[in-house]
């Protein structure tokens, strides 16, 4: 396929791993990465959600951001801490003006607290390629935070974002191209692809698209006609769209 007329820009989609608790682990002196930690809304009460698990954490006992306090396994040497918001902005702040230092605010663009594009064009004389610029960040918010970040690179906003959810935080830094996407991305399941969520993806199993690679490869005026027949049924049966 030609994707000469296809815009390209370099953009780095960077990721905070396990952010809040990540800030906690340093405050307390601790390793985000090795460190059993859970960061809790309100430890007092039994049925509060755990906000963020370390990686050491999710690895060995399964806790996700969706679990509650009493599901915590009683383990001495997991640290139970409650949360401290303006703790995370002001971190959260401190890494964007790192950023800053690579590309100019007006590339920058916020998705959330732990999470941030950075467009990357015009800068590689000052800097060097993408992928040194993006290990160049990856060490200093190490160095300066004690936090690991995973960065996807990719030609949009949408390809550096995936790339990172799918490759990145296995390998620390990933790229996807134009030209790598048949390669990187459409083996994966569509429930894991950025946007979709668990209605679209139960709709589009039910069409027989189980990764993006048939998606992709999906007739779009049948898919357009499945999925407005689809809207129509939501519609239909609950009144509104949900």
């Amino acid at each position: 396929m030609d994707y000469s007329a296809y815009p390209r820009h370099d953009v780095l989609c960077i990721d905070m791993r396990s952010f809040y608790a990540s800030v906690e682990a340093v405050k307390l002196g601790l390793d985000p990465m090795k460190t059993m930690l859970a960061v809790v809304g309100d430890p007092s009460r039994s049925g509060s959600i755990v906000l963020a698990a370390s990686p050491a954490l999710k690895e060995r006992y399964g806790i996700s951001n969706v679990s509650r306090f009493f599901e915590l396994p009683n383990d001495p040497n997991i640290h139970i801490v409650p949360a401290h918001m303006a703790d995370y902005l002001q971190v959260s702040v401190e890494i964007t003006r790192l950023i800053n230092q690579y590309a100019p605010k007006e590339a920058i663009h916020q998705y959330s607290v732990d999470e941030v594009w950075v467009t990357l064009d015009g800068v590689s004389k000052l800097f060097g390629a993408p992928i040194e610029i993006a290990e160049k960040i990856k060490q200093d918010i190490l160095e300066s935070f004690g936090i690991t970040c995973s960065i996807g690179i990719g030609d949009n906003k949408f390809l550096a974002k995936v790339v990172m959810d799918l490759h990145a935080k296995k390998v620390g830094i990933a790229e996807c191209r134009y030209e790598d996407v048949e390669e990187k991305l459409w083996p994966s399941p569509v429930e894991d692809i950025w946007g979709i969520g668990g209605r679209m993806k139960r709709n589009l199993n039910r069409m027989g698209i189980i990764t993006l690679g048939q998606l992709a490869r999906f007739d779009l005026n049948r898919l357009k006609k499945d999925s407005v027949s689809w809207v129509n049924n939501c519609i239909g049966m609950h009144g509104e769209l949900i």
